[in-house]
């Protein structure tokens, strides 16, 4: 965990703003330090504390060998998920979620590497297919990159989601969920926490509190991978041989 963390780090980057308080989930309760004009406070000690666990688990996750994909589709998460995840090298989800990406995996899964063939056969520069075959080419990668960019290097099932806002990303939290794979997330007042595994309370609308999160968990994730690649080295197994 990032040592320099700290409660005044969470405070300035807007994580204890809730939700209004006729919009709440009376599960969050122990995550609730008071009101403010009509608005919940949350406790940053628990939030702190929480992150913490967090970022343990994610690193742990990816030290294994496994992928978190990031999901965040809601405006403000799209761009800060998106860049992220591409720093740390994991899959990510910012347009939206693709019913069954979990639960149906082997059938969706072959979309997603014929995503990536479309991409290695387009940008080809010898290409020499005739030009309406070309076009159809094009067509059909802009369809699926719709639907599966950010997924191109998801070969298997994840170890874990890390999503913004699981009220917004119901149907992830609950393939998730039903696949027993682990979730972690970002979660306001308004939340379950009992369907999350590691909660992370906090505000989940503004930028700076999203991007703090997020940056946290990028960072376990490429501690984790590190870990992982030099375990590999040092054994000199491939990365196959270490998950299987």
């Amino acid at each position: 965990m990032d040592q320099t963390l700290t409660i005044k780090a969470l405070l300035e980057a807007g994580l204890h703003f809730g939700h209004h308080a006729r919009r709440w989930n009376p599960k969050m309760k122990p995550y609730i330090f008071g009101k403010r004009n009509g608005i919940f406070i949350i406790d940053l000690e628990k939030t702190l504390e929480r992150l913490t666990s967090a970022y343990e688990a994610a690193r742990a996750i990816t030290e294994s060998g496994k992928d978190i994909i990031f999901v965040g589709t809601k405006q403000q998460a799209r761009p800060i998920i998106e860049e992220e995840a591409q720093r740390c090298g994991a899959p990510f989800v910012t347009v939206r979620w693709v019913g069954g990406l979990l639960t149906n995996f082997n059938v969706v899964s072959t979309r997603i590497t014929r995503l990536a063939e479309l991409e290695r056969i387009l940008s080809n520069t010898q290409l020499t297919a005739p030009k309406k075959e070309t076009l159809r080419l094009q067509r059909e990668y802009r369809t699926l990159s719709k639907l599966f960019h950010g997924l191109q290097q998801l070969d298997r099932l994840p170890g874990a989601i890390f999503v913004v806002d699981p009220v917004r990303e119901a149907t992830a939290v609950a393939e998730a969920r039903r696949m027993k794979i682990p979730v972690i997330a970002l979660i306001d007042t308004n939340g379950n926490p009992e369907l999350i595994d590691y909660p992370i309370p906090g505000n989940d609308d503004a930028l700076r509190s999203i991007r703090l999160v997020a940056s946290h968990i990028a960072n376990a994730v490429m501690q984790g991978k590190k870990q992982f690649e030099a375990e590999l080295e040092e054994s000199g197994e491939t990365k196959s041989d270490k998950e299987g």
